[in-house]
């Protein structure tokens, strides 16, 4: 974060100030919300939760070497700026400290691949300059605020993801943070259940580009031509267009797209500066379309053909729990995708399983999508066939409800028997694997957040690390 005093703090957020000795303290380090994090320079913003109140905290973070806190009442003893929202206070200061930077900010939202594709955005961009992005998927009012106070004087661009619960959410956090080039990436059926429509979903994703600055400003909006309801949002906003896709109208475009024998998708990057083929580390076709954007970006802000493929080749995953691939010892494959699920991105994990178990026993774990309302049966429904038209060899189902639809949509799509099974959680599913689980076998774990399926990735990966360990060997990463 650039320097500032207590006294800008209060001026800035509109708050007062408590408790705060003379001359005033300078907050020179991060903003934190976990005092646990907090070092010395620090501010901690005291936020009150369902379970856990800041407030409790900040003596501690004091303690610990935080300069001045933020929160909505005064605390005795701590040098305080009290506003009557922390969140809002989080946001205005997010506001100046991007005002006074100058930095170049990308900011780009989704149903789908928001975080794959920042984390490429960012890999690229720091070839370029110093880039500050959000760690995993910082992307509400409250992440997006802590991720650009994080960029510092040196920080030439600053990439944010944006999320939205509702319409009006994205062009509240693009006021935030004012974004000079902004990406949709698709509009799919993640949060069917509180937009009603992906009509809905793409007016709510769309008033990013309204949002831009005009092209003759400098605005650029970069859409994905393969996605009808994406590609209309070029009559939304001012901002110069640019189109992303295999698409032969996009400007930045993949020809000849293939999987390896292994998963990882391959292709040539057109773009107007030249092209480049390239073989991508991360698995998974859909992988095509987010390098896409990535490129798109860079491109923009100087990367050439030869330079971008380069960096999408070398590119692995920045956050965890994302398409992770983990080789056991003994061969057994884990592809631990249990950060988040949707359907579309369901989709896209099971295809590049069935890619890399061409010839092998493949599973797939699944639990909940969450957010889909009405939709839910009929979308867990459609995976659990999917599964089947794949030819995955078997199918966990995780769970309640949700999970006994993928189950029966499995074996009413396949008459499968065995083949599927329905579980009541994560426990009794690693229970299920430890004991059928084959030298060779692929496994994909995979569930909306809640669900908590990292734990039978997690575990997988772990007695396959001990394995190796008790005969003397190291178990492949």
């Amino acid at each position: 974060m650039i320097p500032l005093s207590a006294a800008e703090l209060v001026a800035v957020t509109g708050g007062t100030g408590h408790g705060i000795p003379e001359p005033p303290p300078l907050v020179t380090g991060p903003v934190v919300i976990d005092s646990r994090l907090v070092e010395p320079g620090a501010l901690f913003a005291a936020l009150r939760g369902d379970r856990v109140d800041g407030h409790e905290f900040a003596a501690g973070a004091v303690a610990g070497g935080a300069a001045c806190v933020l929160a909505n009442r005064p605390i005795d003893g701590v040098p305080t700026v009290v506003v009557p929202d922390v969140t809002a206070a989080l946001g205005a200061l997010a506001r100046h400290v991007v005002g006074e930077l100058g930095a170049t900010v990308v900011a780009l939202t989704g149903s789908a691949g928001k975080t794959s594709t920042k984390d490429l955005i960012a890999r690229l961009l720091e070839r370029i300059a110093p880039t500050v992005w959000p760690p995993e998927s910082f992307n509400n009012e409250i992440g997006l605020p802590l991720t650009a106070l994080r960029a510092t004087a040196e920080t030439r661009h600053l990439v944010l993801e944006m999320g939205a619960r509702g319409v009006g959410h994205i062009r509240y956090l693009a006021g935030l943070t004012p974004p000079r080039i902004g990406v949709v990436l698709n509009v799919g059926t993640a949060h069917l259940g509180e937009f009603g429509s992906r009509e809905t979903i793409a007016q709510a994703k769309g008033e990013l580009v309204e949002e831009l600055p005009s092209a003759e400003e400098g605005g650029v909006a970069v859409l994905n031509a393969d996605d009808p309801l994406v590609r209309a949002m070029a009559s939304r906003t001012r901002a110069r267009t640019v189109f992303f896709g295999e698409s032969a109208e996009a400007d930045i475009r993949a020809e000849n797209v293939r999987l390896t024998d292994d998963g990882r998708p391959a292709f040539r990057l057109i773009t107007p500066s030249g092209y480049a083929d390239l073989t991508m580390r991360l698995y998974g076709e859909h992988h095509v379309s987010n390098a896409l954007a990535a490129a798109a970006v860079a491109h923009e802000l100087g990367l050439p053909a030869a330079a971008l493929a380069e960096a999408l080749a070398e590119a692995g995953p920045l956050s965890r729990w994302r398409m992770e691939v983990t080789e056991r010892a003994d061969g057994v494959t884990i592809v631990n995708d249990a950060y988040n699920a949707n359907p579309d991105s369901t989709r896209a994990a099971l295809r590049a399983l069935a890619a890399m178990g061409r010839g092998r026993r493949t599973w797939a774990v699944l639990g909940t999508m969450a957010e889909l309302g009405e939709a839910s049966q009929v979308e867990h429904d459609a995976v659990g066939r999917l599964v089947v038209r794949l030819n995955v060899g078997k199918l966990v189902a995780v769970g309640g409800p949700e999970a006994a639809w993928l189950d029966m949509g499995a074996k009413n799509e396949g008459s499968w028997g065995e083949e599927s099974v329905h579980v009541s959680d994560a426990r009794t599913a690693l229970e299920l694997l430890r004991a059928e689980l084959r030298p060779g076998d692929v496994v994909l774990v995979k569930a909306s957040r809640a669900v908590g399926l990292e734990k039978v990735a997690l575990g997988l990966i772990a007695d396959g690390a001990n394995a190796a360990d008790a005969e003397g060997g190291v178990a492949a990463r």
